[in-house]
């Protein structure tokens, strides 16, 4: 038995109040959606491929469903249900269950603060993805990715320079930069609650 071996909500939601996320000063905000859900082969999260679009600077990047943040909105919260449903026609006002709120990111290529909020929602929905800005949808088994099996490293070509981040393999697909940081905050925070050693301690690449 793992941590994602079933979904289980009440230890998730533990490991996110047991301080509050740290938010970043920046006054340019955006919302993420981490939807988890249940699966024969354990806990999944919902991830997207961004289509290719003339100033995205995500385009074409792995990332979950999420965007900006407007007045209409009221609230970050609302924006990540907002954009889950424009983008992956999933519901979460009505279908999701609100775990928590991870700590803020900063993508490298954004003056942005991206806040994280973690839904669960069971049954497993069916997504239906926008075409002009998602062009294809991915269930990640999170126990897979806690156990840092499929972890390695992604080079990123800049010019004259060659970068490596740290990365999750999915298949053809390779999840990296912010995304990659959302889900291992969410792991190791699950781990911690838990008396586990973080996971970057257990690098197979290392």
């Amino acid at each position: 038995m793992t941590a994602w071996n079933r979904l289980d909500r009440e230890l998730v939601r533990h490991a996110l109040s047991a301080r509050p996320p740290r938010l970043a000063d920046l006054q340019r905000r955006a919302a993420v959606a981490v939807v988890l859900t249940e699966a024969p082969l354990g806990v999944e999260v919902l991830l997207i491929r961004r289509a290719m679009r003339a100033g995205d600077p995500w385009s074409g990047q792995m990332a979950l469903p999420g965007g900006h943040y407007a007045e209409a909105d009221g609230a970050l919260l609302e924006t990540a249900r907002r954009e889950t449903a424009e983008e992956v026609g999933v519901d979460l006002r009505h279908a999701g269950e609100l775990l928590g709120q991870l700590d803020d990111v900063l993508p490298g290529n954004a003056a942005v603060a991206v806040s994280p909020f973690v839904f669960a929602v069971v049954p497993r929905p069916v997504p239906s993805p926008h075409g002009e800005e998602v062009d294809a949808v991915v269930w990640a088994n999170l126990d897979a990715l806690a156990r840092g099996e499929s972890r390695v490293e992604h080079e990123l070509r800049m010019e004259q320079r060659v970068l490596r981040f740290p990365a999750f393999r999915l298949g053809e697909h390779v999840v990296w930069g912010m995304t990659y940081r959302v889900l291992l905050a969410l792991i190791e925070r699950v781990r911690e609650t838990l008396n586990l050693e973080p996971l970057e301690a257990n690098d197979p690449r290392g």
